[in-house]
């Protein structure tokens, strides 16, 4: 756990740089699984502003892992109606749940959330307190050294420098990195001054809360989304090249009025403002020596799409149960390699993704208003990683490195539950479909699927959702990781194999 032990100079076992959504989801992992950690964040205090408001279903799963999915939804909104309004005043609804992804078992959250990023991060601090740890606001990375065993960093709290000892050191502080910087990482992309948007979170009188509403007009594109558990809208511009950003109150009246045609909505003094910039870039690698990048500080997306966040709490949450298991469990140290194996790819697809997204967006002048899944991130996994191992045949639709899919009606002797709350929590779940005799002891958790649980660890499946979702034959063992992706598949019922796999990675 993240000792008040975190409250000073001298030794911990991960310095996380960077208390944004990124490194708040690698701290809260880290104090569940009790690894020692300090994180801290150049800022005086927890950052305003809307940022990144939208909430991918991928990520909410996450979330109810860490106990915060409850929190999260309670202070949004999903499935949020979009409006999108032509010069001609046509209008384009859209944002419902596509056919294919709404009712289903496999899936608990089948659209993402509208939510300020703020609340994101006030949910995750409220976790990490819960679990005795605390972010050190006000301290600054000045720099570090590595040596084979570790990392030695520098770091200043109001004007005084202190050094920490770590045994490893996250760069999770963003585009600009300090972390990434020092490492001399390439952080390859484009930076592109002609593509620019003004935001800011204000009150708006005259326009109903009921939609995200978008106007297309010829200078640009202006839209005004209801945050919800606030009083406010995010209201975002896009600026011509080469134009000044004006964030005053009237600039920003003067461009809502000139854009829409209507001087019935009124803007009231802003919270926050910000210009965005299309800066768009993957860094060419996520680990060096002792020190990872993750978050904004190993890529950086277009807003279109929505993905930036979502893919780093997920590089969080990918990293943290394999430094518990080199820490806790005895896992060897290449265990961490397997990070960038798995998550660049990932941001590199992501980032390809919002390119076109973006491209789509300026050619014309549109903002996308459906929602399909390759923008909510259920499809991402790790088929061909060192991780995923199995021996189904290679046409089968779900294999290893994939992400597991839920299952709704389990009986057991406790209840009914979903196949999510049984799994996680910083555990190896095995799910075994049909073995008849008694499992060599893993470091596993064992969920047995029985015609009729009877003890503790059995599961009963009448609906059929979870044989639907796993297609199992006779004596199929699924293992999966902590973090919720299938880690090996053996439709042989092979034990060793599972048990191979634990001793190496659990």
């Amino acid at each position: 756990m993240s000792e008040p032990r975190n409250a000073g100079a001298g030794a911990t076992t991960v310095l996380v740089v960077g208390a944004g959504p990124t490194g708040l989801t690698l701290a809260v992992e880290l104090a569940r699984s009790g690894v020692p950690f300090r994180l801290i964040d150049a800022e005086p205090g927890p950052r305003p502003g809307s940022r990144g408001k939208g909430v991918q279903p991928r990520t909410l799963e996450i979330f109810e892992d860490l106990g915060i999915a409850g929190r999260v939804l309670a202070n949004g909104r999903q499935a949020m109606p979009m409006n999108s309004t032509a010069p001609d005043g046509r209008v384009t609804r859209g944002g419902a749940i596509p056919e294919s992804l709404a009712n289903r078992p496999d899936i608990p959250y089948a659209a993402s959330l509208i939510t300020p990023q703020w609340r994101v991060e006030e949910a995750l601090r409220l976790r990490l307190e819960e679990l005795g740890g605390f972010v050190e606001f006000g301290t600054t990375l000045v720099g570090f050294t590595q040596t084979g065993d570790g990392v030695t960093a520098e770091v200043v709290t109001d004007g005084t420098a202190t050094t920490v000892a770590a045994r490893w050191l996250v760069g999770a502080d963003g585009g600009h990195s300090v972390v990434r910087k020092q490492t001399g990482v390439a952080f390859d992309g484009e930076t592109r001054e002609d593509v620019r948007m003004v935001l800011a979170d204000l009150p708006v009188s005259g326009l109903g809360r009921d939609a995200w509403e978008t106007w297309r007009h010829p200078a640009g594109i202006l839209s005004l989304c209801p945050l919800p558990s606030t009083g406010l809208f995010q209201y975002a511009a896009t600026l011509a090249p080469g134009a000044k950003a004006r964030l005053g109150l009237a600039d920003l009246q003067a461009t809502l009025e000139d854009r829409t045609g209507r001087t019935d909505i009124r803007l009231r003094e802003p919270e926050w403002t910000s210009v965005w910039r299309a800066n768009i870039r993957l860094a060419e690698h996520y680990r060096t020596g002792n020190a990872f990048l993750a978050g904004d500080a190993a890529h950086i997306h277009s807003p279109a799409g929505g993905q930036g966040m979502n893919t780093g709490i997920q590089d969080a949450h990918n990293l943290a149960w394999k430094f518990a298991a080199v820490v806790n469990d005895g896992a060897p140290l290449a265990l961490l390699d397997s990070y960038e194996a798995e998550r660049r790819p990932v941001a590199a697809h992501v980032l390809a993704l919002s390119n076109t997204r973006l491209a789509r967006t300026i050619e014309t002048n549109a903002v996308p208003i459906d929602r399909d899944a390759s923008t909510i991130q259920l499809d991402v996994g790790y088929r061909g990683s060192a991780l995923a191992r199995d021996d189904r045949d290679e046409r089968a639709t779900l294999r290893a490195g994939d992400r597991a899919p839920d299952a709704t009606g389990l009986a057991t002797v406790d209840g009914v539950h979903r196949l999510f709350d049984l799994i996680g929590r910083g555990q190896f779940t095995l799910l075994d479909f049909g073995s008849t005799t008694t499992l060599p002891r893993t470091a596993a958790r064992v969920l047995h699927v029985v015609a009729q649980p009877a003890a503790e660890g059995e599961i009963a499946d009448p609906a059929g959702h979870l044989a639907a979702a796993y297609g199992p034959s006779g004596r199929t063992l699924v293992l999966i990781r902590p973090d919720g992706y299938i880690g090996l598949i053996s439709d042989a019922g092979n034990f060793r194999a599972v048990t191979d796999y634990l001793a190496a990675f659990g």
